[in-house]
């Protein structure tokens, strides 16, 4: 609700405005008067930081003193809004003069908050500074804010102390009315949390299992039995705390990955360099990192070189040479070169803040056995609390036994058949999976996917970028002249170095990587779809496919047209090098997409964990997808595929043989990826669309990471498998004791109790899985 009319809020905030910005140092000033919050603008070199925000907090708790007489008066309606903002403004000036150096308050939420910003531009020194004021109606109090965590210790400390302390006293004859105060704080805080989540649940008109325990608990006051109602809350209150740190360590062991980006950036501004938070860099800014330290940002590299540690993000375990044009992640390590980025992402666009949302988001996300018990839970806890009834009842008025201990089986039974462990059995395991994967640079984008990930039958694979590296290289070299390999390469190398085109990148990274010595070339023009021809070492050279030599004349030898052929009868793209002075073709070159160094060692290793079948699908044509497929190991492949036949020979698949997963780049398998069970991208660390579509990322283009991820999903299925099972044979057993020997209430809660936090513990061994 507006507290004045538009008119007058526009004069009231212009005066306010205006005698802000009388100040000297005071540059720009906005104050919102419908959300309470002023933004100032000042010049460090007139006004200091300090006496800035003292004026500010002064104007912020006057305009919420004078807001909040305005509004008693205007129901009076006694409102004047001019005179009101000058006597505002005289008070400011006063306080401006007198103003002592008073510590500022940082707070949250609905009390006084201040921010403040380094400078925005080099040449004004500017620096901006939000202040959000209280809500008029508010009391301008601090509000400290303790987390739940903590009040959970405190709360169980004290709960034991009091109880403890109550069961002593009680046996030597103190005061029943101080025994009664240290029992009703030892339940209070004992029961206080799952109070507040039975009274939640049942505002949802649902059961939980805290509902059952604050029962039992008060049934045994109710029989006279106060100790070990006591002692109930306590083991509850004590097994939700350990629950609490357990689930805890699943979550912040990927949160603390934001912690490994450094707060401050050394950012150009000018002709100097300076540090400034990483939330306030800006798209464009030029960011300097070090030897040693880690990345602030996400960026390309404008100068340097560098090797840089990625295992953070990708999960390799190698350093990754990083140079011009090259792009870098924030949270990843600078090796021993100095490098000059150029920010390309905002802190939290990062690809390391989007990993951390993902895997909150899938932590979030239920996994199918999770949601089955959360339903199961709720019918079995309306039984459980039915068949209490029962038990209280039947016994006493049906069958003539003695009602105290009838009443005190029934709380027995409450207790040890409450599925605490049974429910918390899947969560445990699947949150401790999903973050171990994210910390090994594989990400699960749900429990769901994990447990589906688990069942797989079938991996079908993309041929390029996937099983291939994507990029020609360099297969083949053949010199038909005096020239040894390393000559004709550096002639050739030589001339190519001058064009953009993939295949002569590919021949002068060859010719780099045998640390050859490039020629300078003259004349060069590229000729397109055909080669290129230059001077090199003072001889004129031709470089490319056949059409080259055919429309110039050149008559191609029947040996060497014949080995081309055979060349590109395996999928290669031959080249020919021909020197036009001597007329003679000096030798040829093969470029081709080549297969992964680690492809079949991941085959083989997909194999040995049980995978029943194996299939690549490429567009290329059926003589290169069988040699590829050959070298790699698939026990099938299909060529010539557009997109929507790749879908349709996953149908066939999935109906053959099962779950099937898709493997591809997440940009043009999109489809195939959206119609497998379950969808894996690579390389999703430079991809945006791998990380939108897919429902596993690998965040690398380490095809090590497919079979892990299965392991590690298998191992969550087993580890799943093991809690359902131990939490109910734990319930049949107590549930037993219960009635079969007489089992004391204590000795259930432990029972009980004891069992949900081993099988979050077991859930927790996940992290460890390798």
């Amino acid at each position: 609700m507006s507290l004045q009319s538009p008119q007058k809020e526009t004069r009231c905030t212009e005066i306010l405005s205006d005698a802000l910005r009388g100040y000297e140092g005071i540059q720009e000033v906005d104050y919102n008067y419908a959300n309470g919050s002023l933004k100032a603008v000042f010049d460090p070199r007139l006004i200091s930081t300090e006496r800035a925000l003292e004026v500010i907090n002064h104007a912020g708790r006057a305009a919420s003193m004078r807001m909040a007489q305005c509004a008693a008066k205007r129901k009076r309606g006694e409102a004047d809004c001019v005179e009101c903002a000058g006597e505002l403004a005289a008070k400011l000036s006063r306080q401006y003069e007198a103003a002592a150096n008073a510590p500022t308050a940082t707070f949250h939420k609905n009390t006084l908050e201040v921010r403040l910003s380094a400078p925005q531009l080099a040449t004004s020194e500017s620096i901006e500074i939000e202040a959000a004021f209280l809500n008029p109606a508010g009391a301008e109090k601090k509000k400290i804010e303790i987390p739940v965590e903590k009040i959970e210790v405190a709360f169980t400390i004290i709960n034991a102390v009091t109880g403890l302390t109550a069961f002593i006293g009680a046996g030597l004859g103190w005061n029943p009315v101080f025994i009664f105060s240290l029992y009703f704080v030892a339940y209070i805080t004992g029961g206080w949390f799952g109070l507040m989540a039975s009274v939640e649940a049942l505002k949802k008109k649902t059961l939980n299992v805290d509902l059952l325990m604050i029962l039992a608990a008060l049934g045994a006051t109710a029989i006279g039995q106060p100790a070990e109602g006591a002692t109930l809350l306590f083991l509850f209150s004590l097994s939700n705390t350990l629950q609490t740190y357990a689930m805890d360590r699943s979550r912040k062991a990927i949160e603390k990955l934001l912690d490994l980006r450094p707060k401050q950036a050394t950012v150009r501004r000018g002709s100097r360099w300076t540090s400034l938070p990483i939330e306030q860099l800006t798209l464009g800014d030029v960011v300097l990192v070090r030897p040693g330290e880690r990345f602030p940002i996400d960026g390309e590299v404008l100068s340097g070189s560098s090797d840089v540690d990625q295992a953070t993000i990708t999960g390799e375990s190698m350093p990754v040479q990083k140079n011009e044009s090259d792009f870098v992640f924030a949270g990843t390590v600078n090796g021993t070169g100095s490098l000059e980025i150029c920010v390309t992402r905002l802190a939290k666009d990062t690809t390391l803040a989007r990993i951390v949302k993902m895997v909150e988001e899938a932590q979030s996300t239920k996994a199918n056995t999770q949601q089955m018990l959360d339903t199961f839970e709720q019918r079995y806890a309306i039984f459980v609390l039915a068949a209490a009834v029962l038990l209280i009842f039947v016994p006493w008025l049906v069958l003539g036994h003695d009602f105290q201990a009838t009443f005190y089986r029934a709380m027995t039974w409450l207790v040890v058949a409450s599925p605490c462990a049974l429910v918390i059995s899947t969560p445990a395991s699947i949150l401790s999976a999903i973050a171990n994967g994210a910390r090994n640079g594989v990400l699960f984008k749900g429990g769901a996917h994990l447990e589906k990930t688990a069942t797989l039958k079938v991996l079908a694979f993309d041929k390029t970028g996937t099983l291939t590296s994507g990029k020609p290289a360099l297969t083949s070299l053949h010199t038909f002249s005096d020239l040894n390999e390393d000559e004709l390469l550096r002639l050739a190398a030589g001339l190519e170095s001058r064009s953009e085109h993939p295949l002569a990148k590919a021949i002068v990274q060859a010719a780099h990587a045998r640390d050859l010595r490039l020629p300078p070339s003259m004349e060069f023009r590229a000729i397109p779809g055909q080669g290129v021809e230059g001077l090199v070492d003072s001889q004129h050279l031709l470089i490319g496919n056949e059409r080259l030599f055919i429309e110039r004349g050149i008559r191609i030898p029947a040996g060497v047209a014949e080995l081309a052929y055979a060349m590109q009868e395996e999928g290669q793209t031959a080249m020919f090098v021909y020197s036009a002075a001597n007329s003679t073709f000096l030798g040829l070159l093969s470029v081709a997409d080549t297969l992964r160094k680690d492809a079949m060692e991941m085959i083989k290793a997909l194999k040995a964990i049980g995978i029943e079948h194996i299939v690549m699908l490429t567009g290329d044509n059926a003589k290169v997808a069988a040699k590829i497929a050959a070298r790699a190991g698939v026990d099938e492949f299909h060529a010539d595929l557009l997109p929507q036949d790749k879908v349709m020979v996953l149908k066939s698949l999935q109906k053959k043989y099962g779950p099937v997963a898709m493997v591809g780049d997440g940009v043009n398998d999109a489809p195939s990826l959206a119609s497998a069970d379950i969808g894996i991208a690579m390389g999703g660390a430079g991809t945006d669309v791998a990380i939108e579509t897919a429902d596993v990322v690998l965040m690398s283009d380490d095809l090590r990471k497919i079979p892990f991820s299965i392991g590690l999903a298998r191992q969550a299925r087993k580890v799943v498998w093991q809690n359902l099972t131990f939490s109910m044979s734990v319930i049949v057993l107590l549930v037993a004791g219960a009635f079969g020997a007489e089992l004391a209430l204590p000795l259930g809660v432990i029972g009980h109790e004891g069992s949900t936090v081993l099988v979050v513990l077991n859930g927790l061994r996940l992290l460890g899985y390798k």
